[in-house]
């Protein structure tokens, strides 16, 4: 039987900027809670709303695995390694920023909103050398199943992160139902994105998210989209 602690929307960290609306999975800039610093590797998850033509300046960041995925929009992307490139829905980027990159992150858009995840996994080795990858994932491939897009050595055409954690996607339709199984060596994190699912006796929402430890199941109550991390504990 699965160990599952459920993390309201509501009880998340926030703010909002007259161009960003953020909300902090975990304690994250000026938003602190001893209780919530993380889950495993998992360090940041940060939904973000980005105003049309708005977007975070030149920054740096070291020792980090970064990951981020468009739920809606486009996000235009330029780092210190020469990669430039805008991220859609659909696509996953990984920076594994190393011995240290700076980058800037932008919605290129003069009219459409932008909205994404960003997650930051502590990496097994530090003072690495900075990489960068993007993929596609089709909406056919993350349709009524759990996609790997992320791993540590690069199954079924994932993304190649610098720690023992893998990250999947799933598009749900009412009624379709997922079963998995955690590691007994790993811990997951499951972030609803949207619509309505139901995990054991818990039902879920967007912006919802859980802790889960061993075999369980998810389904659909309307269409929905998730993202599920597994991690060292």
């Amino acid at each position: 039987m699965a160990m599952i602690r459920v993390r309201r929307s509501d009880d998340r960290g926030q703010a909002n900027h007259d161009w960003l609306e953020t909300r902090y999975t975990f304690s994250f800039a000026d938003y602190h809670d001893a209780d919530h610093m993380g889950h495993g590797s998992l360090r940041v998850l940060n939904e973000d709303r980005v105003a049309p033509g708005r977007g975070f300046p030149t920054h740096g960041h070291r020792d980090m695995e970064i990951v981020t995925y468009v739920l809606e929009g486009a996000l235009e992307h330029r780092d210190s390694m020469g990669n430039g490139s805008v991220l859609r829905p659909g696509e996953v980027q990984l920076m594994s920023a190393g011995t240290g990159v700076t980058h800037s992150e932008f919605n290129p858009s003069s009219d459409e909103p932008l909205h994404l995840l960003q997650m930051w996994i502590l990496p097994a080795r530090v003072r690495t050398e900075p990489r960068y990858e993007q993929k596609e994932f089709t909406t056919h491939e993350r349709r009524g199943r759990l996609r790997l897009v992320v791993s540590p050595d690069g199954a079924d055409e994932s993304l190649t992160i610098g720690q023992n954690a893998r990250m999947y996607v799933s598009l749900l339709a009412p009624g379709d139902a997922i079963r998995h199984e955690v590691p007994p060596d790993q811990t997951a994190w499951l972030h609803v994105a949207r619509g309505a699912l139901r995990l054991a006796d818990d039902e879920l929402g967007a912006g919802d998210g859980a802790a889960i430890d061993g075999a369980f199941e998810l389904t659909a109550d309307a269409d929905s989209e998730l993202v599920l991390w597994e991690t060292p504990r």
